[in-house]
Protein backbone atom coordinates (compact mmCIF):
# COMPACT_ATOMS: atom_id res chain seq x y z
CA UNK A 1 0.00 0.00 0.00
CA UNK A 2 1.62 3.24 -0.78
CA UNK A 3 1.66 6.04 1.22
CA UNK A 4 -0.66 8.02 -0.01
CA UNK A 5 -3.63 5.29 0.41
CA UNK A 6 -2.18 4.29 3.90
CA UNK A 7 -3.44 8.51 4.57
CA UNK A 8 -6.32 8.28 2.92
CA UNK A 9 -7.63 4.95 5.01
CA UNK A 10 -6.20 6.44 8.19
CA UNK A 11 -8.43 9.86 7.39
CA UNK A 12 -11.24 7.38 6.16
CA UNK A 13 -11.24 5.69 9.95
CA UNK A 14 -10.70 8.20 11.93
CA UNK A 15 -13.98 9.93 10.50
CA UNK A 16 -16.13 7.05 11.87
CA UNK A 17 -15.56 8.23 15.10
CA UNK A 18 -18.83 10.36 15.25
CA UNK A 19 -19.00 13.58 15.96
CA UNK A 20 -17.11 14.87 18.99
CA UNK A 21 -19.91 16.97 20.81
CA UNK A 22 -18.16 17.04 24.19
CA UNK A 23 -18.00 20.18 25.73
CA UNK A 24 -14.31 21.45 25.60
CA UNK A 25 -15.00 24.21 28.46
CA UNK A 26 -15.35 21.14 30.83
CA UNK A 27 -11.83 20.95 30.59
CA UNK A 28 -10.70 24.16 31.42
CA UNK A 29 -9.18 25.25 34.94
CA UNK A 30 -8.21 23.61 38.11
CA UNK A 31 -10.86 20.28 38.46
CA UNK A 32 -11.10 19.13 34.50
CA UNK A 33 -13.98 16.74 33.40
CA UNK A 34 -11.71 13.46 32.35
CA UNK A 35 -13.46 10.25 30.67
CA UNK A 36 -12.74 7.25 30.03
CA UNK A 37 -9.91 6.55 27.90
CA UNK A 38 -10.44 5.23 24.43
CA UNK A 39 -7.94 3.41 22.15
CA UNK A 40 -8.66 2.96 18.49
CA UNK A 41 -7.08 1.44 15.13
CA UNK A 42 -6.36 4.73 14.20
CA UNK A 43 -6.49 8.16 16.09
CA UNK A 44 -9.24 10.43 15.94
CA UNK A 45 -8.09 13.42 13.93
CA UNK A 46 -9.42 16.70 12.22
CA UNK A 47 -6.70 18.45 10.38
CA UNK A 48 -7.06 22.74 9.52
CA UNK A 49 -5.15 22.70 6.01
CA UNK A 50 -3.54 26.23 6.33
CA UNK A 51 -4.33 28.75 3.57
CA UNK A 52 -2.70 32.08 5.52
CA UNK A 53 -3.77 35.39 5.89
CA UNK A 54 -4.95 37.64 2.73
CA UNK A 55 -4.44 40.97 2.49
CA UNK A 56 -6.34 42.91 5.09
CA UNK A 57 -6.90 39.98 7.18
CA UNK A 58 -5.97 40.08 11.14
CA UNK A 59 -6.82 37.80 14.17
CA UNK A 60 -9.78 39.11 16.20
CA UNK A 61 -9.86 40.71 19.48
CA UNK A 62 -12.24 42.27 21.53
CA UNK A 63 -12.93 46.04 22.02
CA UNK A 64 -10.44 47.79 24.21
CA UNK A 65 -7.55 46.41 21.86
CA UNK A 66 -5.81 46.09 18.36
CA UNK A 67 -4.04 44.16 16.53
CA UNK A 68 -1.55 45.30 13.71
CA UNK A 69 0.92 42.94 11.76
CA UNK A 70 4.61 43.63 13.78
CA UNK A 71 6.12 42.04 10.91
CA UNK A 72 5.62 39.91 8.10
CA UNK A 73 6.97 37.38 5.49
CA UNK A 74 9.22 35.70 8.36
CA UNK A 75 9.37 31.75 7.72
CA UNK A 76 7.95 29.62 10.16
CA UNK A 77 8.24 32.18 13.26
CA UNK A 78 8.07 29.98 16.88
CA UNK A 79 9.51 32.26 19.52
CA UNK A 80 9.37 36.34 20.25
CA UNK A 81 11.72 37.35 23.16
CA UNK A 82 11.78 40.97 24.67
CA UNK A 83 15.10 41.94 25.14
CA UNK A 84 15.93 44.95 28.18
CA UNK A 85 16.74 47.74 26.03
CA UNK A 86 13.16 46.48 23.86
CA UNK A 87 14.66 44.74 20.88
CA UNK A 88 12.87 41.69 19.47
CA UNK A 89 14.47 38.87 18.71
CA UNK A 90 11.67 36.18 16.58
CA UNK A 91 13.24 33.23 16.18
CA UNK A 92 12.32 30.82 13.18
CA UNK A 93 12.49 27.43 12.55
CA UNK A 94 11.49 23.87 11.56
CA UNK A 95 11.87 20.52 12.94
CA UNK A 96 15.18 18.54 12.12
CA UNK A 97 15.21 15.98 9.49
CA UNK A 98 16.15 12.43 9.49
CA UNK A 99 13.72 11.42 12.20
CA UNK A 100 13.12 7.48 11.40
CA UNK A 101 9.57 6.78 10.48
CA UNK A 102 8.82 3.13 12.44
CA UNK A 103 5.25 2.60 12.35
CA UNK A 104 2.30 3.78 9.84
CA UNK A 105 1.51 5.92 12.54
CA UNK A 106 4.67 7.52 12.27
CA UNK A 107 3.94 8.21 8.46
CA UNK A 108 0.56 9.67 8.83
CA UNK A 109 1.56 11.77 12.01
CA UNK A 110 4.83 12.74 9.74
CA UNK A 111 2.19 13.88 6.89
CA UNK A 112 -0.40 15.59 9.50
CA UNK A 113 1.89 17.94 11.40
CA UNK A 114 3.47 18.64 7.81
CA UNK A 115 -0.39 19.47 6.75
CA UNK A 116 -0.96 21.93 9.67
CA UNK A 117 2.20 23.93 9.31
CA UNK A 118 1.52 24.88 5.98
CA UNK A 119 3.05 26.00 3.28
CA UNK A 120 6.48 26.57 5.42
CA UNK A 121 7.82 29.54 5.28
CA UNK A 122 7.61 33.25 3.81
CA UNK A 123 10.51 34.91 1.88
CA UNK A 124 13.29 34.03 3.86
CA UNK A 125 15.13 30.91 5.08
CA UNK A 126 14.18 29.32 8.89
CA UNK A 127 16.48 27.96 11.38
CA UNK A 128 17.27 32.11 12.09
CA UNK A 129 17.08 34.50 14.65
CA UNK A 130 15.88 37.94 13.74
CA UNK A 131 16.46 40.80 15.32
CA UNK A 132 13.16 43.45 15.14
CA UNK A 133 14.19 47.31 16.61
CA UNK A 134 11.53 49.99 16.94
CA UNK A 135 13.25 53.00 18.21
CA UNK A 136 11.04 55.14 19.16
CA UNK A 137 8.32 53.13 20.62
CA UNK A 138 5.40 53.24 18.33
CA UNK A 139 5.01 49.81 18.19
CA UNK A 140 6.17 49.70 14.51
CA UNK A 141 9.66 47.94 13.58
CA UNK A 142 11.89 50.55 12.03
CA UNK A 143 15.13 47.99 11.58
CA UNK A 144 14.63 44.44 10.74
CA UNK A 145 18.08 42.39 10.36
CA UNK A 146 19.23 38.53 11.16
CA UNK A 147 21.29 38.04 13.63
CA UNK A 148 22.17 33.96 13.39
CA UNK A 149 21.35 32.11 10.45
CA UNK A 150 21.59 27.78 9.37
CA UNK A 151 21.60 26.97 13.13
CA UNK A 152 19.86 23.43 14.16
CA UNK A 153 16.54 24.13 14.87
CA UNK A 154 16.35 26.79 17.40
CA UNK A 155 13.45 27.42 20.06
CA UNK A 156 14.29 29.47 23.31
CA UNK A 157 16.54 32.26 23.76
CA UNK A 158 17.33 34.14 26.58
CA UNK A 159 20.22 36.91 27.47
CA UNK A 160 22.16 38.31 30.29
CA UNK A 161 25.15 40.16 30.70
CA UNK A 162 26.34 40.49 26.84
CA UNK A 163 25.65 36.74 26.11
CA UNK A 164 22.53 35.60 24.03
CA UNK A 165 21.97 31.98 24.62
CA UNK A 166 20.08 29.83 22.21
CA UNK A 167 18.06 26.84 22.77
CA UNK A 168 19.01 24.45 19.75
CA UNK A 169 17.82 21.00 19.16
CA UNK A 170 20.60 19.46 20.84
CA UNK A 171 22.52 21.97 22.91
CA UNK A 172 22.17 25.49 24.83
CA UNK A 173 24.67 27.86 22.74
CA UNK A 174 26.01 30.85 24.35
CA UNK A 175 26.82 33.53 21.73
CA UNK A 176 28.52 36.86 22.95
CA UNK A 177 26.07 39.62 22.17
CA UNK A 178 25.71 43.18 23.28
CA UNK A 179 22.25 44.92 23.27
CA UNK A 180 21.91 47.45 20.41
CA UNK A 181 24.25 44.93 18.40
CA UNK A 182 24.26 44.18 14.76
CA UNK A 183 24.77 40.59 13.15
CA UNK A 184 26.30 38.29 15.54
CA UNK A 185 29.50 36.77 13.90
CA UNK A 186 31.36 34.67 16.79
CA UNK A 187 31.60 31.16 17.20
CA UNK A 188 29.16 29.59 20.19
CA UNK A 189 30.00 28.13 23.32
CA UNK A 190 28.17 24.95 24.08
CA UNK A 191 26.97 26.17 27.24
CA UNK A 192 25.67 22.26 27.76
CA UNK A 193 24.51 19.57 25.68
CA UNK A 194 20.66 18.44 25.25
CA UNK A 195 18.96 15.42 24.24
CA UNK A 196 18.74 15.27 20.59
CA UNK A 197 19.00 13.25 17.60
CA UNK A 198 17.92 10.82 15.88
CA UNK A 199 14.92 10.53 16.95
CA UNK A 200 14.41 14.26 18.52
CA UNK A 201 10.29 13.58 18.88
CA UNK A 202 9.68 16.87 20.83
CA UNK A 203 12.70 19.10 19.37
CA UNK A 204 11.63 22.48 20.63
CA UNK A 205 13.18 23.63 23.24
CA UNK A 206 12.39 26.66 25.13
CA UNK A 207 14.73 28.64 27.71
CA UNK A 208 13.87 30.75 30.60
CA UNK A 209 16.44 32.95 33.03
CA UNK A 210 16.53 32.83 36.67
CA UNK A 211 15.44 36.07 38.57
CA UNK A 212 18.78 36.14 40.32
CA UNK A 213 20.31 35.58 36.70
CA UNK A 214 22.12 32.74 37.99
CA UNK A 215 20.45 29.35 35.83
CA UNK A 216 18.78 28.89 32.94
CA UNK A 217 15.71 26.35 32.28
CA UNK A 218 15.33 24.15 30.23
CA UNK A 219 12.12 22.08 28.48
CA UNK A 220 13.37 19.03 26.92
CA UNK A 221 10.16 17.22 25.59
CA UNK A 222 9.54 13.25 25.58
CA UNK A 223 11.17 10.64 22.62
CA UNK A 224 7.71 9.66 22.16
CA UNK A 225 4.04 9.76 23.06
CA UNK A 226 3.79 7.76 25.39
CA UNK A 227 6.95 5.59 26.23
CA UNK A 228 6.32 3.49 23.57
CA UNK A 229 9.97 3.84 22.21
CA UNK A 230 10.92 2.07 26.05
CA UNK A 231 12.56 4.14 29.10
CA UNK A 232 15.67 4.52 27.93
CA UNK A 233 14.96 6.64 24.58
CA UNK A 234 13.80 8.99 27.39
CA UNK A 235 16.92 9.79 29.24
CA UNK A 236 16.69 13.10 30.20
CA UNK A 237 13.90 13.82 28.65
CA UNK A 238 10.00 14.54 29.57
CA UNK A 239 12.19 17.28 31.69
CA UNK A 240 12.57 20.47 32.76
CA UNK A 241 16.30 21.16 33.01
CA UNK A 242 18.10 23.89 35.25
CA UNK A 243 21.33 25.06 33.85
CA UNK A 244 24.28 26.73 35.77
CA UNK A 245 24.56 29.95 33.53
CA UNK A 246 28.67 30.40 34.39
CA UNK A 247 29.79 26.90 34.16
CA UNK A 248 27.13 25.00 32.29
CA UNK A 249 26.90 22.09 34.98
CA UNK A 250 23.31 20.70 34.78
CA UNK A 251 20.65 18.47 36.46
CA UNK A 252 17.07 18.06 35.79
CA UNK A 253 14.71 20.32 37.85
CA UNK A 254 11.59 18.46 37.44
CA UNK A 255 10.21 15.30 35.49
CA UNK A 256 7.15 13.36 33.89
CA UNK A 257 6.36 16.22 31.47
CA UNK A 258 5.31 15.08 28.48
CA UNK A 259 6.21 18.46 26.32
CA UNK A 260 6.79 21.24 28.06
CA UNK A 261 7.00 25.15 26.42
CA UNK A 262 6.33 28.53 27.10
CA UNK A 263 9.13 28.84 29.98
CA UNK A 264 8.41 32.14 32.44
CA UNK A 265 8.81 33.28 36.14
CA UNK A 266 5.67 34.96 37.18
CA UNK A 267 6.93 38.52 38.36
CA UNK A 268 5.62 38.61 41.18
CA UNK A 269 6.30 35.81 42.83
CA UNK A 270 9.19 34.25 41.02
CA UNK A 271 8.04 30.40 40.55
CA UNK A 272 8.49 28.86 37.66
CA UNK A 273 5.70 28.07 35.04
CA UNK A 274 5.13 25.70 31.53
CA UNK A 275 2.50 24.86 29.64
CA UNK A 276 2.32 21.25 28.86
CA UNK A 277 1.55 19.22 25.88
CA UNK A 278 -0.24 16.13 26.92
CA UNK A 279 -0.04 12.39 25.40
CA UNK A 280 -2.66 12.01 22.60
CA UNK A 281 -4.68 8.80 21.15
CA UNK A 282 -6.44 7.99 24.21
CA UNK A 283 -9.69 9.50 22.42
CA UNK A 284 -10.56 13.18 21.57
CA UNK A 285 -10.94 14.19 25.29
CA UNK A 286 -7.89 13.05 26.64
CA UNK A 287 -5.43 14.37 27.71
CA UNK A 288 -6.06 17.65 28.48
CA UNK A 289 -2.93 20.07 28.11
CA UNK A 290 -2.30 22.42 31.02
CA UNK A 291 -0.39 25.51 32.51
CA UNK A 292 1.69 24.45 35.78
CA UNK A 293 3.39 25.84 38.31
CA UNK A 294 7.02 23.45 38.40
CA UNK A 295 8.29 22.39 41.94
CA UNK A 296 12.09 21.42 42.22
CA UNK A 297 12.24 17.73 42.22
CA UNK A 298 8.59 17.53 41.34
CA UNK A 299 7.32 14.54 39.09
CA UNK A 300 3.97 15.39 36.94
CA UNK A 301 2.91 11.60 35.85
CA UNK A 302 4.75 11.06 32.27
CA UNK A 303 4.32 8.28 31.26
CA UNK A 304 2.50 6.30 34.25
CA UNK A 305 -0.50 8.35 34.61
CA UNK A 306 -2.15 11.67 33.77
CA UNK A 307 -3.49 14.65 35.38
CA UNK A 308 -2.52 13.10 38.36
CA UNK A 309 -3.45 9.57 39.85
CA UNK A 310 -4.93 8.59 36.51
CA UNK A 311 -3.31 5.48 34.67
CA UNK A 312 -2.44 5.44 31.26
CA UNK A 313 -3.56 1.75 30.26
CA UNK A 314 -1.27 1.48 27.41
CA UNK A 315 2.04 2.19 29.67
CA UNK A 316 3.81 -1.28 30.75
CA UNK A 317 5.69 -2.13 33.13
CA UNK A 318 2.95 0.06 35.31
CA UNK A 319 4.77 1.40 38.17
CA UNK A 320 2.12 2.73 41.25
CA UNK A 321 5.18 3.91 42.94
CA UNK A 322 5.75 6.90 40.56
CA UNK A 323 2.05 7.04 39.82
CA UNK A 324 1.58 7.97 43.34
CA UNK A 325 3.92 10.66 43.61
CA UNK A 326 2.68 12.59 40.38
CA UNK A 327 1.65 15.86 41.47
CA UNK A 328 -1.45 17.11 40.37
CA UNK A 329 -1.10 20.37 37.93
CA UNK A 330 -2.18 23.73 38.55
CA UNK A 331 -4.61 24.39 35.61
CA UNK A 332 -5.92 22.36 32.76
CA UNK A 333 -6.64 24.05 29.23
CA UNK A 334 -8.71 21.00 27.51
CA UNK A 335 -7.59 18.77 25.15
CA UNK A 336 -5.26 18.98 22.38
CA UNK A 337 -4.58 22.93 22.11
CA UNK A 338 -1.19 22.24 22.01
CA UNK A 339 -0.01 25.23 24.30
CA UNK A 340 2.95 26.61 23.67
CA UNK A 341 3.17 30.03 24.59
CA UNK A 342 3.08 31.86 27.91
CA UNK A 343 3.24 35.33 28.68
CA UNK A 344 2.78 36.95 32.30
CA UNK A 345 1.24 40.36 31.74
CA UNK A 346 2.25 42.16 35.41
CA UNK A 347 3.45 45.34 34.63
CA UNK A 348 2.75 45.86 31.38
CA UNK A 349 0.24 48.52 28.87
CA UNK A 350 -2.98 46.25 28.67
CA UNK A 351 -6.12 47.39 29.31
CA UNK A 352 -6.66 47.03 33.54
CA UNK A 353 -8.48 43.65 33.86
CA UNK A 354 -5.84 41.85 31.68
CA UNK A 355 -3.08 43.42 33.66
CA UNK A 356 -2.89 40.19 36.26
CA UNK A 357 -2.63 37.15 34.46
CA UNK A 358 -1.15 34.80 31.65
CA UNK A 359 -2.02 34.88 27.86
CA UNK A 360 -1.04 31.22 26.66
CA UNK A 361 -1.01 30.87 22.84
CA UNK A 362 -2.93 27.41 21.49
CA UNK A 363 -1.27 26.73 18.06
CA UNK A 364 -4.55 24.25 17.45
CA UNK A 365 -5.69 20.33 18.14
CA UNK A 366 -5.03 17.60 15.75
CA UNK A 367 -6.02 13.92 17.37
CA UNK A 368 -9.75 15.62 17.79
CA UNK A 369 -12.85 15.06 15.19
CA UNK A 370 -13.54 18.36 16.34
CA UNK A 371 -11.28 21.41 16.57
CA UNK A 372 -9.39 22.94 19.13
CA UNK A 373 -6.96 25.71 20.31
CA UNK A 374 -6.49 28.62 17.29
CA UNK A 375 -6.13 30.88 19.36
CA UNK A 376 -4.70 32.93 22.39
CA UNK A 377 -6.31 33.14 25.94
CA UNK A 378 -6.27 35.03 28.81
CA UNK A 379 -5.79 33.17 32.32
CA UNK A 380 -6.88 35.66 34.85
CA UNK A 381 -4.54 35.25 38.30
CA UNK A 382 -4.46 36.55 42.12
CA UNK A 383 -1.57 36.49 44.00
CA UNK A 384 0.46 34.51 41.65
CA UNK A 385 -2.10 31.50 41.36
CA UNK A 386 -4.89 30.98 38.50
CA UNK A 387 -8.37 32.44 39.80
CA UNK A 388 -10.91 32.63 37.30
CA UNK A 389 -12.22 31.06 33.83
CA UNK A 390 -9.97 31.81 30.98
CA UNK A 391 -10.97 34.13 28.43
CA UNK A 392 -10.57 33.54 24.32
CA UNK A 393 -8.56 37.26 23.38
CA UNK A 394 -6.89 36.28 20.12
CA UNK A 395 -9.18 34.46 17.60
CA UNK A 396 -10.12 34.46 13.94
CA UNK A 397 -6.29 31.89 13.29
CA UNK A 398 -9.54 29.11 12.62
CA UNK A 399 -12.15 29.97 9.72
CA UNK A 400 -14.28 26.89 8.92
CA UNK A 401 -11.56 24.00 8.46
CA UNK A 402 -9.54 26.57 7.27
CA UNK A 403 -6.45 27.89 8.90
CA UNK A 404 -5.44 31.49 8.25
CA UNK A 405 -2.37 30.70 11.49
CA UNK A 406 -1.28 29.35 14.10
CA UNK A 407 -0.45 31.23 17.18
CA UNK A 408 2.85 29.54 18.97
CA UNK A 409 5.58 32.18 21.09
CA UNK A 410 4.31 35.02 23.24
CA UNK A 411 5.96 37.99 24.32
CA UNK A 412 5.22 41.30 26.06
CA UNK A 413 7.02 43.51 23.77
CA UNK A 414 8.91 46.87 24.55
CA UNK A 415 6.31 48.94 25.09
CA UNK A 416 3.86 46.83 26.95
CA UNK A 417 1.94 45.23 24.38
CA UNK A 418 1.49 41.58 23.28
CA UNK A 419 3.17 39.88 20.42
CA UNK A 420 1.94 36.71 18.95
CA UNK A 421 4.58 34.24 16.93
CA UNK A 422 2.16 32.76 14.20
CA UNK A 423 4.28 29.63 12.43
CA UNK A 424 1.82 28.84 10.04
CA UNK A 425 0.99 32.74 9.01
CA UNK A 426 4.33 33.48 9.01
CA UNK A 427 4.07 36.83 10.80
CA UNK A 428 4.64 38.12 14.16
CA UNK A 429 1.27 39.74 15.94
CA UNK A 430 0.92 42.77 17.57
CA UNK A 431 -1.74 42.96 20.38
CA UNK A 432 -1.82 46.33 22.37
CA UNK A 433 -3.96 48.66 24.21
CA UNK A 434 -6.71 50.64 21.67
CA UNK A 435 -5.96 54.16 23.73
CA UNK A 436 -2.74 53.35 22.84
CA UNK A 437 -0.80 52.75 26.31
CA UNK A 438 2.38 52.21 26.51
CA UNK A 439 5.20 51.33 29.53
CA UNK A 440 7.14 54.24 30.68
CA UNK A 441 10.31 51.40 30.16
CA UNK A 442 10.59 48.70 27.92
CA UNK A 443 9.59 45.73 29.48
CA UNK A 444 11.59 42.33 29.11
CA UNK A 445 10.68 38.87 29.02
CA UNK A 446 13.78 37.96 31.27
CA UNK A 447 13.10 40.15 34.24
CA UNK A 448 16.03 39.90 36.62
CA UNK A 449 15.66 40.36 40.23
CA UNK A 450 17.71 43.60 42.22
CA UNK A 451 20.50 41.80 42.55
CA UNK A 452 20.78 43.15 39.16
CA UNK A 453 22.06 46.40 37.58
CA UNK A 454 20.05 47.98 35.53
CA UNK A 455 22.44 47.55 32.32
CA UNK A 456 21.71 43.77 32.33
CA UNK A 457 25.60 43.20 34.32
CA UNK A 458 25.77 40.61 37.14
CA UNK A 459 25.91 41.78 40.70
CA UNK A 460 27.75 39.54 42.83
CA UNK A 461 26.27 35.65 42.64
CA UNK A 462 24.58 34.26 45.71
CA UNK A 463 26.43 33.03 48.99
CA UNK A 464 26.25 30.12 50.27
CA UNK A 465 25.90 27.78 47.88
CA UNK A 466 28.81 26.25 45.84
CA UNK A 467 29.08 26.27 41.90
CA UNK A 468 28.72 22.75 40.93
CA UNK A 469 32.06 21.67 38.76
CA UNK A 470 32.13 22.61 34.72
CA UNK A 471 31.28 19.93 32.71
CA UNK A 472 34.00 20.58 30.77
CA UNK A 473 37.14 20.26 33.38
CA UNK A 474 36.16 15.87 33.50
CA UNK A 475 34.61 16.18 37.09
CA UNK A 476 30.61 16.06 36.44
CA UNK A 477 29.85 12.74 36.29
CA UNK A 478 27.33 11.27 34.73
CA UNK A 479 27.68 13.04 31.67
CA UNK A 480 24.57 15.81 30.58
CA UNK A 481 23.15 13.37 28.03
CA UNK A 482 22.95 10.32 30.86
CA UNK A 483 21.10 12.01 33.15
CA UNK A 484 18.49 9.65 34.65
CA UNK A 485 15.23 9.23 32.63
CA UNK A 486 12.26 10.67 33.08
CA UNK A 487 10.97 8.44 36.17
CA UNK A 488 13.34 11.54 37.70
CA UNK A 489 16.39 11.26 38.65
CA UNK A 490 16.52 9.89 42.27
CA UNK A 491 14.33 7.20 41.01
CA UNK A 492 17.35 5.93 39.10
CA UNK A 493 15.69 2.81 36.98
Amino acid sequence: MSRRAVLLAALVLAGCGGSDDFDAAHQTGPDPVLPEPSQSLWPDLKVASVVGWKDGETPDVPEGLTVTAYARDLANPRTVHTLPNGDVLVVQSKAPEGKPLNRPKDIIRGWIMAMAAGGGGGSGETNRITLLRDTNRDGVVDERRDLLADLNSPFGVAWHDGTLYVAAADAVLAYPYDLGGGAITAKPKVLTPLPGGPINHHWTKDLALSPDARFLFVSVGSNSNAGERGIEAEKGRAAIWQVDRQTGAAKVFASGLRNPNGLNFHPQTGALWTVVNERDELGPDLVPDYLTSVKEGGFYGWPWSYYGQHVDPRVYPQRPDMVERAIVPDYALSSHVAALGLAFTNDSAMPAPLRDGAFVGNRGSWNRNAFNGYKVIFVPFTNGRPSGAAQDVVTGFLAGDEARGRPVGLAMDGTGALLIADDAGNTVWRVAAADGSTTAQPLSTDRVSATTDNDGTSAKPPEGEPREASPDDGSSTPAQTDIAPAVSPEDGQ
